[in-house]
């Protein structure tokens, strides 16, 4: 064998060894993500505060999916009971002809006893950065300042790294029921949001 071949075998060697390396890095990484985000599911805040953001979720039709139904209920309750005086929805267009998600929710909390006069709405935003950062902007406006973050438990500690990011007094406030119950469901979401929040700070961590 020539010197020529086993040079490029042993350097062949060593990018496999550094592309596992960075694999096994990015999965223990991802892991430790992951288990943050399990335990910041059970993180809820019992305090008032000014108003409650709901993140938009998926349409159907002028219906809410079962999904955002849940975080508007949820955010209805905590208009009903006094811990907030003003709801925010947030929510754009996904689809061509669709309305945007915000809309779909006020309609459906007015329908569930909330004065239109307590409901503001944003309906430009399609992402969960683009919610929230909407979602300030329109609290600034109206003079709010203190936040409850109303959204799945799962998707909970990817919105509270945004809003502090952004600089937001805010704090969490999961929904107590969730669509994604089943043990295949919850780690379907836990997975998908793992993917998000890593890819967050990674990109956040080089920007900066």
């Amino acid at each position: 064998m020539t010197r020529r071949r086993k040079g490029k075998r042993s350097a062949l060697r060593w990018v496999l060894w550094a592309f596992a390396v960075v694999i096994a890095l990015y999965l223990g990484w991802n892991g430790y993500v992951a288990v943050g985000i399990a335990r910041y599911a059970s993180v809820t805040d019992a305090a008032s505060a000014d108003a409650a953001v709901v993140l938009g979720a998926r349409v159907w039709g002028d219906e809410p999916s079962l999904v955002f139904a849940s975080r508007i209920d949820h955010a209805v309750r905590l208009y009903e009971e006094g811990a907030v005086s003003v709801l925010i929805l947030t929510g754009g267009t996904y689809e061509k002809g669709a309305p945007p998600e915000s809309v779909v929710a006020r309609t459906y909390a007015i329908a569930h006893g909330v004065p239109a006069a307590a409901i503001h709405w944003e309906a430009v935003s399609r992402s969960t950065y683009g919610n929230l950062l909407e979602a300030g902007r329109l609290a600034a406006s109206l003079g709010l300042e203190s936040l409850l973050v109303v959204t799945d438990p799962l998707h909970e500690k990817r919105a509270m790294t945004i809003t502090a990011d952004l600089g937001l007094s805010a704090r969490p406030s999961p929904t107590p029921t969730s669509r994604y119950r089943s043990v295949l469901s919850r780690l379907y979401f836990l997975a998908r949001e793992t993917v998000s929040l890593s890819s967050y700070l990674i990109v956040r961590s080089v920007s900066h």
